[in-house]
């Protein structure tokens, strides 16, 4: 069959998907190439909705993907706002919109993404409590810390996530008074462990947000519908006129699992389980970006990876092994952030108990340092802190696998290149 007889069906409208469908135009593919969005902007990037957009200082129109031409000039058929419904495997088709419109596929690639979790806690339908995972909250977010900063309102955010810290970062710019409630004793406190949390808590004390640590939200207080307060199970009662759910976000795979695709379990993330090649448990079903556990081979375990790079990287994958191309995605995870005067980019993977040893190269104190997260010698993870320039080579570190001298390596004196074998 040739190309221009085939139809590859894009389910998921984000940045994975954009890429997909913009891969499969740029690898030569003529057939149909169908992206169904149930958002009804056009595909977006996520990260400028907690940082840039979020701040003011990008326009609404650079988050974009492409711009809204692009897609009838690739010949992309693009369906927003459709839904989805089901996946029939056995006629491959899939069903969407309110009428049921089904359309055929020879490759299908789910790019559902992720959705944040909920507060379970009394007072969550109240007006003034916010999400942030898509264009149109960040929208309204925008809105409210306006509104908070001209009137000294206070925001209180449960969890002290990425999400979390950079939307109290932003609150604080915009002059809101800022309190974070966290379960964990420190920020960031399964990704980065204690030492590295507290580095976040110090740099965020120090512009005025307060933590209440080791407590979580029992109840959202308000009157008339509108949020007042914001009570912690240790007995107190915080002020507030908004808050905000940064608890964390999950993989939206009721579709796969309705379809019987493969789940992958809790303890690798709980998204569509795909293989090296991104391909799910059904041959012409493929997955990427948030949604997808896949398997690492540079790991040797399952990850699913939520940030921006693995989209910018996973839709494209999917989208040259859908069209028969032998390859293994086994991209280093990456991500950044941007805090006040604070910038950092984290390559690689260690979750608690995967490491031994943290070696700090450079001055913490001052937030201009790499951290390394090592086992028996071997970079398993790095962050560099307002230090520039090294991403490729924590990377290679990170891949080679080799053993390295912890004191060479927390060493600014002796070249990180040079560590490299």
């Amino acid at each position: 069959m040739v190309d221009a007889d085939q139809t590859f069906v894009i389910v998921g409208g984000g940045l994975a998907g954009a890429k997909a469908a913009e891969t499969l135009r740029a690898e030569g593919f003529t057939g149909r190439v169908i992206l169904i969005c149930d958002e009804r902007d056009h595909p977006y990037e996520r990260p400028p909705l907690s940082k840039g957009y979020l701040l003011g200082k990008e326009e609404r129109d650079s988050v974009f993907v492409h711009e809204p031409a692009w897609y009838a000039q690739n010949d992309i058929e693009l369906h927003l706002g459709q839904t989805v419904v089901a996946i029939d495997r056995a006629a491959k088709t899939v069903h969407y919109g309110d009428d049921g419109t089904r359309a055929r596929y020879d490759k299908l690639l789910l790019a559902t993404g992720a959705e944040p979790r909920r507060l379970d806690i009394p007072g969550t339908g109240l007006v003034g409590v916010h999400h942030l995972r898509r264009l149109a909250h960040a929208e309204r977010l925008k809105g409210v810390l306006t509104s908070l900063g001209r009137d000294n309102g206070h925001l209180v955010i449960a969890g002290a996530g990425w999400i979390g810290l950079e939307v109290a970062a932003a609150a604080r710019e915009y002059g809101a008074e800022v309190t974070v409630v966290e379960p964990e004793p420190t920020p960031l406190h399964g990704v980065l462990g204690p030492e590295l949390g507290a580095v976040f808590a110090e740099l965020h004390q120090a512009h005025g947000v307060r933590f209440r640590f080791g407590v979580r939200l029992t109840e959202i207080v308000g009157q008339d519908g509108v949020v007042l307060a914001a009570r912690t199970d240790d007995g107190e009662e915080h002020p507030a006129h908004d808050v905000l759910a940064a608890i964390g976000a999950a993989p939206r795979v009721s579709l796969a699992q309705a379809a019987g695709l493969e789940i992958a379990d809790r303890a690798h993330g709980g998204g569509v389980a795909v293989d090296e090649r991104l391909r799910t448990s059904d041959p012409d079903i493929y997955a990427a970006g948030d949604v997808a556990s896949f398997q690492h081979a540079l790991f040797g375990s399952r990850l699913r990876v939520e940030h921006w790079a693995n989209a910018l990287n996973g839709g494209p994958a999917a989208a040259r092994s859908m069209l028969g191309h032998d390859l293994t995605y086994d991209r280093v995870p990456y991500f950044f952030s941007d805090q006040y005067d604070l910038g950092m980019e984290y390559s690689g993977w260690a979750p608690p108990g995967s490491y031994d040893q943290v070696v700090i190269r450079g001055d913490a104190a001052k937030r201009e340092f790499i951290a390394f997260w090592v086992k028996e010698g071997r970079v398993l993870a790095g962050m560099n802190v307002n230090v520039w320039d090294v991403t490729d080579t924590v990377q290679q570190l990170i891949r080679t696998g080799n053993q390295v001298d912890t004191e060479a390596l927390a060493d600014p004196h002796v070249p990180l290149t040079g560590l490299v074998a």
